[in-house]
């Protein structure tokens, strides 16, 4: 990146100066009113970086769908590194079991998948209560899941791909819904 100059002093943080919660202290903190859905997801490691992130952005929990892999389990624990332990999640036999759930409880139900009618990210504002769908890495979120989501959330890129890892979406999402706006 010829042209660039960095001007700054860098050390990193220490431990004590990252101010880490305990696991009681993430428990008692006030959660962000976001609920994370994934809807057959099919990998350990996708499922410990989702919670890893939930814990990052103080979710209020996460609702395992389907196939979904749940903890203990040692490819979980291996990306989530402890926030099985923090994270409130619970299991769903159905996505649409779990997304019925959420919208009697007031929720409103996004589902991050391309699709027409589908709102930018960088253009979403955050309803008060809202749970984010996220979808199996081939097949994405499930139609059955799409009819009764209350609208989709497209990541607007541009590359060749047009995917992204859910893992990957997870974060992003996340950062936007509390930091974004």
């Amino acid at each position: 990146m010829s042209g660039w100059v960095y001007l700054c002093d860098m050390r990193k943080w220490t431990m004590e100066e990252l101010n880490r919660k305990t696991v009681a202290d993430f428990k008692q903190a006030e959660k962000n009113s976001i609920v994370i859905v994934l809807d057959n997801i099919r990998s350990m490691h996708n499922v410990g970086s989702v919670f890893r992130t939930a814990d990052a952005f103080l979710a209020e929990a996460i609702y395992l769908c389907g196939f979904t892999p749940q903890p203990p389990h040692r490819d979980i624990h291996k990306t989530a590194l402890g926030a099985t332990e923090t994270v409130k999640w619970d299991y769903h036999h159905s996505t649409v079991e779990a997304v019925s759930k959420l919208k009697g409880m007031g929720y409103k139900i996004y589902a991050i998948e391309q699709v027409e009618g589908s709102i930018p990210l960088q253009e979403f504002s955050v309803a008060e209560k809202v749970a984010i769908v996220f979808g199996n890495e081939v097949d994405g979120v499930s139609n059955e899941v799409l009819l009764i989501c209350d609208c989709a959330i497209e990541i607007p890129q541009m590359g060749m791909k047009h995917s992204l890892n859910v893992s990957v979406s997870a974060g992003i999402v996340l950062w936007e819904l509390v930091f974004g706006k």
